[in-house]
């Protein structure tokens, strides 16, 4: 009997053991991995934050150079015909994670190149966008070197994402979480909640080491949340749920029209590059170059932008992306968002800080579909006293905004209206 009891509690003994060894070597695996993807990401976004924030002063001091658009349009088309001809962008770093593709090496550099050359020249386009190919592309790379199996290299493309992410915006909350809720709306990918976290916060870190400070904007005159504000504040994320779609149409009918009219890559991006230079003059303003962030600061600390503003931003950003520049559709969403809100808020009667900062985390929501991403964003940049409006609009924003999304290769798992399983790509 003694015998028996004896045996079992060896048996026992061992079964646990054997559960706290694997979990605490799953956790020391997973430490030492977040703090080499943090470090490596973290040191080449870091530079290629500071290489974008150069090429950009550089356009402001020489206006001249946005002349040559055209010029670096046909250099970026042809180092993807001779070496990135596959490349799939963001899309193929969210497909990678559902086991369908991987994300080759070379993607790191063409991206930084290319983004560099875009902003340089004065292309409307974000940074976040190639930060997540880059980080994506580092990371399943580190996973092959590593022998990792697929689905540990899956989870070393969402840590690589997440640090690249965190280190060219300054947000390590919303980076460690938009890598895991952007692939799958509905679905969150706990598993790399360790990852993510450890490696966003370190490649923050390295970024502010560089002198890449994160993005902080003060957002004065919040007023008291009453039935008149929140109200208010609902017919903006209506509008901005509705913007989002407007820009995904947008982004989807360039393409068509230029795969339909313009079939040869060289002449389309030249002709786009044209057309951009051309509005550009007409409207006889830079403020729609690059990302958008001085129209971001304007609108959220001033209450200042133009009834326009948003338009022309959503509209030059549609032609340049999808012409063959290479960047990010993110913080033109966000600019986009804040002087819609901006704008709106005048009109309503609502302070227009406020309303441009909701503006903005509502639009991101819309054209992401990653409502929980959108409120950290919010926190991060702006603070939490305005919490009750940035719930509200990003809550809202993201029933408007329906199926529609910036990637094709995002998945609607769950319906957002019901509790429906839909496991279907966006559509537009």
């Amino acid at each position: 009997m003694n015998d028996k009891k004896s045996s079992r509690i060896i048996r026992t003994l061992h079964y646990y053991g054997r559960r706290v060894w694997r979990d605490a070597s799953n956790l020391i695996k997973w430490l030492l991995l977040a703090v080499l993807t943090g470090c490596l990401v973290g040191t080449v976004s870091s530079l290629f934050a500071r290489v974008l924030k150069l090429v950009t002063n550089y356009r402001t001091e020489n206006p001249y150079i946005f002349f040559l658009l055209p010029l670096s349009g046909i250099l970026i088309v042809f180092l993807y015909q001779k070496i990135g001809r596959n490349d799939g962008g963001t899309d193929q770093v969210l497909s990678s994670i559902r086991s369908r593709d991987d994300v080759p090496l070379r993607s790191a550099p063409l991206i930084f190149v290319s983004t560099a050359l875009t902003h340089l020249t004065g292309g409307s386009a974000g940074r976040e966008g190639a930060a997540i190919q880059l980080g994506g592309s580092i990371g399943s790379q580190l996973g092959s070197w590593l022998r990792l199996d697929e689905e540990d290299r899956h989870v070393m493309v969402m840590c690589g994402m997440s640090a690249a992410f965190s280190a060219v915006f300054g947000t390590p909350m919303a980076a460690a979480v938009f890598s895991m809720e952007v692939v799958s709306v509905g679905v969150m990918y706990y598993a790399a909640l360790l990852p993510c976290v450890i490696s966003s916060l370190i490649a923050s870190k390295f970024a502010a080491g560089m002198e890449i400070h994160p993005e902080n904007f003060s957002v004065r005159q919040i007023p008291e949340l009453t039935v008149e504000t929140g109200l208010k504040m609902a017919a903006i994320a209506v509008c901005c749920g509705i913007v989002s779609i407007l820009f995904c149409m947008a982004l989807q009918g360039a393409s068509r029209l230029y795969s339909r009219y313009l079939k040869n890559p060289y002449l389309r991006v030249a002709a786009a590059a044209v057309v951009i230079i051309g509005l550009t003059l007409l409207l006889g303003t830079s403020d729609y170059m690059g990302a958008g962030n001085e129209l971001i600061q304007r609108a959220v600390e001033e209450g200042s932008a133009r009834p326009l503003d948003f338009f022309w931003k959503l509209v030059l950003t549609s032609l340049t992306m999808r012409a063959g520049f290479r960047g990010g559709e993110i913080v033109p969403s966000l600019c986009i968002g804040a002087t819609l809100g901006c704008v709106l808020g005048q009109l309503l009667g609502l302070a227009a800080p406020i309303s441009a900062a909701a503006g903005m985390a509502a639009l991101f929501c819309g054209v992401t579909n990653c409502p929980i991403t959108s409120i950290l964003i919010a926190f991060e940049l702006f603070g939490f006293q305005g919490v009750s409006y940035y719930l509200i609009a990003v809550a809202i924003s993201y029933a408007v905004s329906g199926y529609y999304g910036l990637y094709k290769d995002q998945t609607i798992v769950y319906s957002k209206y019901k509790a429906k399983y839909l496991n279907r790509h966006t559509r537009f």
